[in-house]
């Protein structure tokens, strides 16, 4: 039997969507984002948010059992990279990260429609399968 992967949907948006959507993660400025995050229950969430907030716990509850901490941490310290995640959003569905790939196939396609020159920039889709992401860095 071949394992059943899970997937998750990221967008890259321009400057100016992202700053709406990190005060408004349902999408309300811009109407067609909002309507496919409604239609299948879905949120958005900053990457450079949800690293932060990482970082955040991992220093509240002692680092030993985060083990991406460092790398976190310098990430988003990094003015380049933290540019580049205040424009990147993760697509939660039903308050998931990862999710069915029926939904995710749906949600890429009616996202990628949107994809154009009034703020969303690109769609990107992750699977949980270990051969397809990069492992933690070492300590």
């Amino acid at each position: 039997m071949e394992p059943t992967w899970q997937y998750q949907l990221r967008i890259t948006v321009s400057p100016e969507l992202a700053n709406d959507l990190r005060t408004d993660p349902a999408g309300a400025s811009h109407t067609a984002l909002r309507n496919v995050l409604r239609q299948h229950n879905a949120t958005l969430k900053c990457q450079f948010d949800a690293f932060a907030d990482y970082v955040s716990e991992a220093e509240k509850q002692g680092l030993e059992n985060y083990p991406l901490y460092q790398w976190t941490r310098q990430t988003i310290e990094n003015p380049e990279k933290k540019a580049k995640y205040l424009q990147s959003f993760t697509v939660y569905v039903d308050g998931d990260e990862i999710y069915g790939k029926e939904i995710a196939d749906v949600m890429e396609a009616e996202l990628t429609s949107l994809v154009s020159d009034d703020g969303i920039k690109s769609v990107a889709r992750f699977d949980t399968n270990p051969a397809n992401n990069p492992q933690p860095p070492r300590r």
